[in-house]
C-alpha cells in the first residue's frame, strides 16, 4: 500500500515502524512545509518523493492512502481535500477540531467510498481485545476510570514565554484534546456515548486547557476522567464491576490486564505483544482497503464522532474555545 504522509515530526517516525512491521507498507510521498525538512525526512526511508504543495503530492505523487499527523487544526482541511483526491485517510487523534468538522469528514469518505478511521492506536491493541472478551466476568459496570496526566516536555519553555503549538488554541491543542482523548476513545468504545457530561479544568493564560475532570453518566455506571499537561499520574486505568474490577495498567497503552475478583482472587489477561503499538492500527486501515470495508467496527466513525460530540460538550463546559469553532 503506497503512503504518502503529511507531518514529519516523532509521531510519524512511531508510524512508519509500526506500519513497515506489517510488510504491506511503502512510504512513497512526504508532505513538509519546508524542502529542507522534508528531504531531511525523507533520507531516513530510501528517498521517498518530497512535496511542499499538498496538492501537488496528491495529483503526482504515488500513493493509494495518507496519513496525517499535522496540528489538530489542520486534520479535518486536509483530510477531505485528500478524500477528494480518492486517497484513503488515516487521520491522527483528535481526528478534527470539533464535531461539525468529523461529520463533514465521514460525509466526504462516503460520497468518495474511501476508508477514514482516526489512528487512536490503544483501542486496536492486543490487549484491548483482552478487555472487551472479559468485561462479562465483572458482572454489572458501575464505574469507568481512566486517567492520562503527563508533563509536557514543552510546558517549561511555556513557562519561560514560548508559545509553543502544543499550548496554542489556534492549533485546537490542549490537554483534553491531546490526552483526555485517550481515555475517552475506549470508553466510548466500549460503552458508547453517555447521556450526560460534566467536565471541569484549569485554563493557562495562553487559551488552553492545562489538565480537567470528566464525570459521566450512563443508566447504570459513571465514566470518570482525569488528564493533565501539567502533572504526572501514576494510576492505573479501572473499570469496576459488582464481581471485580478489572486493573488496565495504562489505558493510552494498554501492555497489562488483570481482574481483581470480590473473594481476593486476581486472574492475569495479559497477552504479549510483539509488535510496535501503531503496527496495529496501520494494519486495521490497510486490512480495510484490501477487503473492501469502509469503516472499523472498533475506530469506527461513530466512536469518532461521539468523543469529537463529548470533547466538544466538556469544552463549553470550561470555556475552551478554538479558532475553528467560529467557522
Amino acid at each position: 500500500m503506497r503512503f504518502g504522509i503529511i507531518g514529519t515530526n516523532w509521531i510519524t517516525e512511531r508510524f512508519i515502524q509500526g506500519a513497515l512491521e506489517t510488510e504491506q507498507f511503502a512510504l512513497t510521498a512526504v508532505y513538509s512545509r519546508t524542502e529542507e525538512k522534508g528531504r531531511d525526512f525523507a533520507a531516513q526511508y530510501n528517498q521517498p518523493e518530497v512535496f511542499t504543495d499538498l496538492q501537488e503530492m496528491l495529483e503526482k505523487g504515488s500513493i493509494d492512502a495518507v496519513y496525517i499527523a499535522s496540528p489538530n487544526s489542520l486534520h479535518a482541511e486536509q483530510a477531505i481535500l485528500c478524500m477528494n483526491h480518492g486517497k484513503h485517510v488515516l487521520c491522527e487523534k483528535p481526528m478534527a477540531s470539533n464535531a461539525r468538522e468529523v461529520r463533514e469528514m465521514i460525509a466526504t469518505a462516503e460520497k468518495n467510498n474511501v476508508v477514514l478511521m482516526e489512528a487512536l492506536k490503544s483501542t486496536l491493541m492486543p490487549n484491548f481485545k483482552v478487555i472487551q472478551e472479559n468485561l462479562f466476568k465483572l458482572g454489572p459496570i458501575r464505574r469507568y476510570f481512566a486517567g492520562y496526566c503527563q508533563y509536557s516536555s514543552r510546558y517549561d519553555a511555556y513557562k519561560e514565554g514560548k508559545l509553543l503549538n502544543a499550548f496554542n488554541p489556534q492549533f485546537s491543542n490542549g490537554s483534553l484534546m491531546d490526552l483526555g482523548i485517550y481515555c475517552l476513545y475506549p470508553m466510548v468504545t466500549l460503552f458508547g456515548k453517555p447521556d450526560l457530561v460534566k467536565a471541569t479544568g484549569v485554563m493557562l493564560a495562553s487559551g488552553v486547557d492545562g489538565e480537567g475532570s470528566l464525570v459521566m453518566r450512563y443508566p447504570d455506571m459513571e465514566g470518570v476522567v482525569m488528564h493533565s499537561k501539567i502533572s504526572n499520574s501514576y494510576l492505573p486505568a479501572e473499570i469496576q464491576g459488582e464481581l471485580g474490577t478489572m486493573v488496565i495498567d495504562k489505558i493510552n497503552q494498554p501492555y497489562d490486564v488483570k481482574i481483581h475478583y470480590r473473594d481476593g482472587n486476581v486472574e492475569d489477561l495479559t497477552k504479549p505483544q510483539i509488535h510496535e503499538p501503531m503496527y496495529y492500527e496501520a494494519l486495521e486501515f490497510i486490512e480495510m482497503i484490501k477487503c473492501g470495508d469502509r469503516d472499523s467496527k472498533i475506530n469506527s466513525h461513530a466512536s469518532s464522532l461521539a468523543v469529537a460530540e463529548v470533547m466538544e460538550e466538556a469544552r463549553q463546559q470550561i470555556g475552551l474555545r478554538f479558532a475553528a469553532d467560529e467557522a
